[in-house]
């Protein structure tokens, strides 16, 4: 039998300068999200060259989404009845721990489980933020405080890939190989983001008693985990060899037993199936799944494209990748500024979603030997296209939902957009590494031809027998055997990659047009004036129930009065 809530606290209203704040914790945690997304990018062709596994550096990234995409809905509904603090504050340590731990990886296996534990704690960092954010601010004053993230993103965006190259260029620093420290480095930076989080990240909650939705939890790690691995392994495996089967059976079973499980808990449920059946809620997590893909199965490539293909080290991978920055905090500012002063949002995710699929298509064009500023300028477009896509939808799914809600639905918007990403980054790279070996063996065949390449070959024939133990499977392993060879013979392989790379953004293409279709039925709802914690409050008090947050779902009224009226 439950009790009574104690009586619900008078609405709260947060100062400028309390929000502010509160934000400094916030921008901390999300730092370091943020920074472990970019300090990655420039630095994991070496880091999978020196644990001798480049084919194996799928794993490494898919470990860390699986987790981060399983614990992220996990945190926004035991914070919606817990508070925020103690899992913003957990999810903080469990990245120190993981990050500490991939530091000591001796091989690529170790380090893929030990993303997988980062990747707990990265579930938490973006989504509980965003959250948070939604407890405080209202909707449509929320473009105001954007800027303080894109600031944090952008820094770490700026200063991750810079990071990485550097990390990944020494070869030792203090006693230990250089790239280890792109994970150490997350140590001391998480330690001074908890320090900040426990001191300033006060906000007022009452608990409510739910049930947990434990068997929820289950069986979507049962049905995710065997579907995320045979989308990676299934080349090798085999599409329909016995391992293969055995992970599309377990899948099905597993997604079949998350659906009867959510139907059972009804609103207490991990994802509630009435939440996902609002219409502004299904198109934004349908658009957000297709745009994950596209973001995190397109950006994949192209610094393994700057590296491989254009012969940039690390770091200045890491600096060329910046007009993409550039373009994303282009994009979020002017989405975030419009939606604060006109209180209209649909348009962004449109017009978002029309500059990726242009920007993917173009992406399918580069070639070995396409001008690096013509690719930049594609980076440009692609985020543009991700800057008034991504917070925008946010936005208009947390402004559709009760206030009581407002932590499963950003952690849903977030959960479908890393399940997005996970299963675009498994089969893009898994695509990549199935057409790379007969695309490079294509090309060397046409370069066999030219009497550039036998001149090269005959002045030095060791340069043959490096190509011909690449052609064997090596170089998928470790491409640091490109520095070895004159431009003349690399070229093939380089044509090779970038060939195969076409097939991934193809895909991408036609992936985000099914998106562009998509964010066309997203509806337009007036956004809201008031926070979430102010809605509660008030709601409470009308009632005259004396409880805050009653059960979820339970009251249309609710959501009604949640969304508030525009603005005039």
């Amino acid at each position: 039998m439950s009790h009574p809530a104690p009586p619900a606290p008078a609405p709260v209203e947060f100062t400028h300068r309390q929000i502010l704040t509160i934000l400094g914790g916030l921008m901390m945690g999300m730092f370091l999200a943020a920074l472990d997304q970019t300090i990655m990018a420039t630095a994991t062709r070496t880091i999978a060259d020196d644990l001798q596994g480049f084919d194996l550096q799928a794993w490494a990234t898919t470990a860390f989404l699986i987790t981060s995409t399983i614990s992220t809905p996990l945190y926004g509904k035991l914070s919606d009845i817990y508070g925020r603090r103690p899992f913003f504050l957990l999810a903080i340590g469990v990245f120190i721990i993981g990050s500490f731990l991939c530091g000591l990886s001796d091989n690529m296996w170790q380090l893929a489980a030990f993303r997988a534990v980062q990747g707990l704690g990265a579930g938490g960092l973006m989504s509980l933020a965003l959250a948070i954010i939604g407890d405080i601010v209202p909707p449509r004053e929320r473009a105001k405080y954007q800027g303080f993230f894109l600031a944090v993103f952008g820094t770490a965006s700026v200063l991750g890939p810079i990071m990485g190259g550097f990390f990944a260029g020494a070869d030792e620093l203090l006693g230990t190989a250089g790239w280890r420290w792109v994970f150490f480095i997350n140590v001391p930076i998480g330690l001074a983001a908890m320090a900040v989080v426990a001191r300033v990240l006060h906000l007022p909650h009452q608990r409510v008693d739910h049930r947990i939705d434990w068997p929820g939890a289950l069986t979507l790690v049962l049905g995710l985990v065997p579907l995320l691995t045979v989308a990676e392994q299934g080349r090798d495996w085999g599409w329909s060899s016995g391992r293969s089967i055995a992970c599309y059976v377990i899948g099905v079973v597993g997604l079949i037993g998350f659906v009867l499980a959510e139907r059972a808990y009804k609103d207490e449920a991990l994802l509630p199936l009435a939440l996902l059946g609002k219409r502004t809620v299904a198109v934004g997590v349908t658009a957000s799944t297709i745009l994950g893909m596209a973001m995190f199965g397109g950006l994949m490539t192209v610094p393994l494209y700057l590296q491989i293909v254009k012969g940039s080290s690390a770091t200045l991978a890491g600096l060329q990748m910046i007009p993409f920055v550039v373009g994303i905090m282009t994009g979020s500012i002017i989405s975030g500024q419009l939606i604060s002063r006109t209180g209209r949002y649909r348009i962004f995710p449109i017009v978002g979603s029309v500059c990726m699929v242009v920007s993917l298509f173009l992406f399918s064009l580069v070639g070995a030997d396409t001008p690096l500023w013509r690719t930049m300028l594609v980076m440009v477009l692609m985020g543009l296209g991700l800057g008034s896509n991504m917070q925008p939808m946010i936005t208009a799914v947390q402004n559709a939902v009760s206030p009581r809600q407002i932590g499963t639905a950003t952690g849903a918007v977030t959960f479908f957009r890393s399940m997005g990403g996970t299963l675009g980054t498994a089969v893009f790279l898994s695509v990549l590494f199935n057409v790379l070996p007969g695309n490079i063996e294509k090309a060397y065949t046409a370069a066999r031809s030219t009497p550039e390449y036998q001149q090269a070959i005959a002045s030095d024939p060791a340069q043959g027998e490096v190509v011909k133990a690449a052609m064997s499977g090596a170089g998928l392993s470790d491409t640091s055997f490109l520095g070895r060879l004159t431009d003349v013979v690399a070229h093939p392989f380089k044509v090779g990659f970038a060939d195969s790379v076409h097939v991934v953004y193809l895909i991408g293409f036609f992936v985000m047009i099914i998106g562009l279709i998509v964010v066309f039925f997203l509806p337009e709802i007036p956004l809201s004036q008031r926070s979430a914690q102010q809605a509660r409050a008030e709601d409470a008090l009308q009632a005259g129930k004396g409880t805050a947050e009653p059960v979820a779902g339970d009251d249309p009224a609710a959501v009604k009065a949640g969304r508030g009226t525009p603005a005039q």
